[in-house]
């Protein structure tokens, strides 16, 4: 079956990456292997992709604009719920919802090598490889920023914890997590770090108001290990509650955030994240204040938790253990304190004159029409020093095809200046139908398993296709498992058992 994107809704997604430095925890990044074509017409993303602010309209390319539809465009995206959530649910002895499966948080959950950029723009990474099935090729695209110095010093953070502690939190690895969680960033906080906590059941209540950490930090645990579960879960109120003390206690120089710790399963007030967020609006849109979601239980209000990152300029992760919350606040989210980039979109034109079909794996949430990616009115994401983001196309090309394939453009704003900046890099025929995937390199291996998981797992829900040239779950567990011999990586070998656990539920 063939497959054409044409992403020109639109709806543009936000994405922020927000977060706070812990002292003493690190954070990790990735390689290079894009290719430039050779002979033949070249096609760039409209304006000539790889322009940098000062270029010329055609960036000197001399490339032409390909038809519209031959045009991908997203903004940048690193949310990461969505396979922690799979993961619990299946090691529980159970499949996932089919809609609270997104791929690209499948892909993005696994470390890339991809080529670190020498200056504090992005590296762009583009390589393939053929699937089994006839004429259709995976085509990865890697985007990555310069990792901080190990000498460099962070701005202080000014940080709003919004704490569920309604009935459904009261199942282990609910409210008891969280509390580990805010007693683990504590530790690891400087004293010129501010904080404030709200809490929220039927009602929401400060229980402390932006505090310079310095000489409090006895009282905020005594604050979190007094905390139990209540009644009902009323996530406007903690949501506007939490950005009313954000607001008040905003910190001029520093990292602002609200950190929203919640199952998510909202059933008083309102309970839509339009709804909800249309209350914050000011200080998300003028003050600049950033949302980060964290979601902990077994039945887990997904959708709600997304939606709240997604319009609050923010993103979501999931904790289902203390080892995961170790690695959220200690390695995730110290590489997202300081800025790289704002508004960072990616556009891949894809060439006609070799290319029949692609398709964007996953990232329906976060398409932008062809037409915006230049309008830097039209957000993006926001990303941090040493992060990576990973997209995943199914390509289909023509017969015989050799060749250009395609260009990937990534477009930010400089943090300071907000100057536009671009970076492209490009494919040949030969790098996408040279090699199959299962005989690519190991870490292109984990990206493929990773997306042919998730698409195993939504089945055809919601009118999903699956992504071409997939393998049986008990195969694909096979190719993690020998990723996981070449790479070392614990979070890859837990990959294969998860794919390993999964057949056996399909049995």
């Amino acid at each position: 079956m063939t497959f054409r994107v044409r992403t020109r809704t639109r709806a543009a997604a936000a994405l922020a990456l927000s977060g706070v430095l812990l002292t003493g925890c690190a954070a990790s990044g990735g390689g290079h292997g894009s290719h430039t074509s050779g002979s033949g017409t070249r096609y760039a993303a409209p304006d000539g992709g790889g322009r940098s602010a000062g270029q010329g309209e055609d960036g000197g390319t001399g490339r032409t604009a390909p038809p519209a539809d031959h045009l991908s465009t997203f903004a940048l995206d690193v949310d990461t719920a969505s396979y922690g959530f799979a993961r619990r649910t299946i090691r529980s002895g159970r499949l996932p919802e089919p809609r609270t499966v997104r791929p690209e948080e499948f892909v993005n959950s696994f470390r890339q090598d991809y080529r670190r950029p020498e200056g504090n723009g992005f590296s762009v990474t583009v390589d393939g490889a053929r699937t089994s099935a006839d004429g259709w090729s995976l085509m990865r695209i890697g985007l990555t920023t310069r990792a901080p110095a190990p000498d460099a010093v962070r701005k202080p953070a000014a940080l709003t914890f919004v704490v569920d502690i309604s009935g459904s939190m009261a199942e282990p690895g609910r409210l008891d997590l969280v509390r580990t969680s805010l007693e683990l960033m504590t530790e690891r906080l400087r004293d010129d770090d501010s904080i404030a906590l709200v809490t929220f059941s039927d009602t929401a209540k400060t229980r402390i108001p932006m505090t310079r950490l310095g000489g409090h930090r006895e009282h905020l645990h005594e604050v979190v290990s007094g905390l139990r579960p209540a009644r009902s879960t009323n996530v406007e109120a903690g949501v506007t509650r939490g950005y009313d003390e954000a607001v008040k206690g905003l910190r001029e120089g520093a990292t602002n955030r609200v950190v929203v710790l919640s199952d998510g399963l909202a059933n008083s007030g309102d309970t839509s994240a339009d709804g909800i967020l249309e209350r914050v609006a000011a200080a998300r849109e003028d003050k600049g204040i950033t949302l980060f979601g964290v979601g902990v239980g077994s039945d887990y209000g997904d959708a709600l938790m997304e939606a709240l990152a997604d319009r609050g300029d923010g993103h979501t992760t999931y904790v289902s253990d203390t080892d995961r919350a170790r690695q959220v606040f200690c390695e995730d989210l110290p590489a997202q304190i300081d800025l790289r980039a704002r508004d960072a979109k990616a556009q891949v034109a894809f060439d006609p004159q070799t290319v029949e079909s692609f398709r964007l794996i996953g990232y329906e949430n976060r398409r932008v029409a062809d037409e915006d990616f230049r309008d830097d009115a039209v957000d993006g994401g926001e990303v941090g020093p040493g992060h990576s983001v990973t997209a995943l196309y199914a390509v289909r090309t023509r017969p015989g095809a050799a060749g250009h394939v395609a260009t990937a453009t990534v477009r930010w704003l400089d943090p300071a200046t907000r100057a536009p900046h671009e970076e492209s890099a490009s494919v040949e025929a030969a790098a996408l139908t040279g090699r199959a995937w299962t005989e690519a390199d190991a870490r292109f291996q984990v990206t493929a398993v990773a997306a042919y998981f998730a698409s195993a797992l939504r089945g055809r829900a919601g009118g999903w296709e699956p992504v071409p040239g997939a393998l049986p779950l008990d195969r694909l567990a096979e190719q993690a498992s020998g990723a996981a011999e070449v790479t070392q990586d614990a979070d890859v070998r837990g990959l294969a058992d998860t794919v390993r656990q999964a057949s056996r539920l399909t049995g």
